[in-house]
């Protein structure tokens, strides 16, 4: 029969017995490498006079959206592997989705704005002071959590503004929107096409931002007359984009391709935003600098 707020039942990542317990102790590993790592660095942000910049401050954000993702996600899907109890409320599913969605967006609109500061940074040093004021870097921080709860709002409502119809079985490992609409009694073309049309509009728009941004930092770097300097600056930009590449990768491939073409690969895809992302930004962002590594010495 039709219910409007039925108890879903999430599927996991395999349904394997003997390859949950391998699975639940490389997650916890991860999760907890992502809290630490994370919430380290905007402990170490807030206590290093030296780390009160513009690329900081956006990095604690970033970590912040990263830990409150990552929690949303894994606690559920490590008690789903280790007791075997995967039932979810139709109100804990909306809450999940809808809080992931709107950290998930936040990341993409933080991504652009870090690749604006180091794009001014690095092309127009000069004027970098005023382009990326303490003022600036609030309202950049601001607006990406605006656009994001305004497109969270949307993503649920059109994810959960019709009745589900048994078996309520979400084939996922957390309630997303495809999974999610597949057990719709209505027709979901309509919010499809809305979902699709709102997270091409976030994805390509901030994806261009970072591409152009680091297309003119490589060129201002490769004009660069020390060897040194340009092997540094390349480094540095060269491990920014294989995390954004990774991250915009898998979400790409998540969201921005026809319904039909959705499958057992879309779990595998998933894993690397919602789990490994999070745990390798603080690494490729910070802990490579020097100023980090002499901010943790002192």
């Amino acid at each position: 029969g039709n219910h409007t707020q039925p108890t879903f039942i999430l599927l996991g990542i395999t349904d394997t017995p003997w390859a949950q317990a391998p699975l639940f102790g490389l997650f916890l590993l991860i999760y907890v490498v992502t809290l630490v790592g994370n919430i380290g660095l905007m402990v170490l942000v807030w206590l290093a006079p030296s780390l009160h910049t513009p690329m900081y401050f956006f990095l604690t954000h970033l970590s912040l959206a990263d830990v409150c993702y990552s929690t949303i996600i894994s606690p559920k899907m490590l008690t789903d592997l280790l007791f075997g109890n995967k039932t979810i409320s139709w109100a804990g599913c909306l809450t999940q989705f809808h809080l992931f969605a709107l950290f998930a967006t936040a990341e993409c609109h933080l991504l652009a704005a870090m690749a604006y500061d180091r794009h001014v940074a690095i092309c127009h040093p000069l004027s970098y002071v005023t382009a990326v004021s303490p003022r600036a870097c609030w309202q950049l921080v601001a607006w990406s959590y605006l656009v994001a709860s305004l497109s969270a709002l949307i993503y649920t409502s059109c994810t959960f503004g019709g009745s589900f119809c048994g078996p309520h079985h979400v084939d996922h490992f957390f309630c997303d929107a495809g999974p999610v609409l597949r057990l719709a009694c209505s027709d979901t073309r309509g919010a499809e096409v809305a979902i699709f049309a709102l997270a091409a509009a976030n994805g390509l728009g901030t994806s261009m931002v970072i591409l152009l941004s680091y297309g003119r930092v490589l060129h201002a770097v490769l004009g660069m007359r020390s060897a040194p300097s340009r092997a540094r600056a390349f480094q540095t930009c060269a491990s920014h984009l294989v995390s954004v590449s990774v991250f915009y990768g898998s979400l790409f491939f998540m969201y921005l391709q026809p319904a039909s073409r959705h499958g057992s690969r879309d779990k595998v895809a998933s894993v690397f935003y919602t789990v490994v992302s999070p745990m390798l930004n603080p690494f490729i962002y910070s802990l490579r600098n020097k100023e980090v590594k002499a901010a943790l010495g002192k």
